[in-house]
C-alpha cells in the first residue's frame, strides 16, 4: 500500500470512529457521576417553560428533599414568585408528568429567595437599543406660536425645527 492510500484508510477509520458532541454528552449524562448535567437541563426547561417575566426573574432553581427552591435576582421579584408558588409547583408537576427524562422533578413546597450574586440582565446587555423612530413622522411642523414670552417661543421654534428634520 502506497503512503497516500494509508492516509486515506486512516482518515477514513478516523471520521467513522468520531462520535458527535451530542452523543458523548448524552453518554456523559447517563454516567452517576454526572446526572447532575441531566438535571440542569431539566431545569433549564423548566425554566422556559415560564413566562418571560418570570425567566428573566428567576436566576436559578434546584430541589432539595421534595422542596423546590427558585433564586430571584432581584427581592421585588421574591414577592410576585411568593403569591404564584402554587403556579410554580403546578407547572412542575406537569412538566415532570410530561418529560420523561425529567420525571425525577418532583417537589411537595416551593421556596423563593433572593440570590444577590445574580444580577438581573438589562435590555442594552442583551442588545443595543435604537434610537431611530421606526415610524414616519406625520406632523409637518407647520404651526402658529401665539406667545410672547421669548424663551416659550424659542422651544416651540426647536420643537417645529425637530419635527422638520424628522420628516
Amino acid at each position: 500500500m502506497t503512503a497516500s492510500c494509508q492516509y486515506h484508510t486512516a482518515k477514513r477509520c478516523y471520521n467513522h470512529a468520531m462520535k458527535s458532541a451530542h452523543t458523548i454528552l448524552s453518554h456523559l449524562q447517563g454516567q452517576p457521576q454526572f446526572r447532575y448535567l441531566k438535571r440542569h437541563e431539566c431545569y433549564q426547561k423548566y425554566i422556559r417553560l415560564l413566562g418571560e417575566k418570570y425567566q428573566k426573574a428567576i436566576a436559578f432553581v434546584y430541589i432539595k428533599q421534595n422542596t423546590l427552591f427558585v433564586a430571584v435576582r432581584h427581592p421585588g421579584f421574591k414577592m410576585e414568585l411568593n403569591y404564584n408558588k402554587e403556579v410554580l409547583k403546578d407547572i412542575l408537576s406537569r412538566f415532570a408528568l410530561s418529560e420523561k427524562n425529567c420525571s425525577m422533578l418532583q417537589a411537595d413546597k416551593v421556596v423563593v429567595f433572593h440570590s444577590k450574586y445574580h444580577k438581573v440582565p438589562s435590555d442594552t446587555d442583551t442588545k443595543k437599543s435604537s434610537t431611530i423612530p421606526h415610524y414616519y413622522e406625520l406632523a409637518e411642523g407647520e404651526f402658529e406660536v401665539c406667545t410672547e414670552d421669548a424663551k416659550l417661543q424659542e422651544k416651540f421654534e426647536a420643537i417645529k425645527k425637530s419635527i422638520k428634520n424628522n420628516r
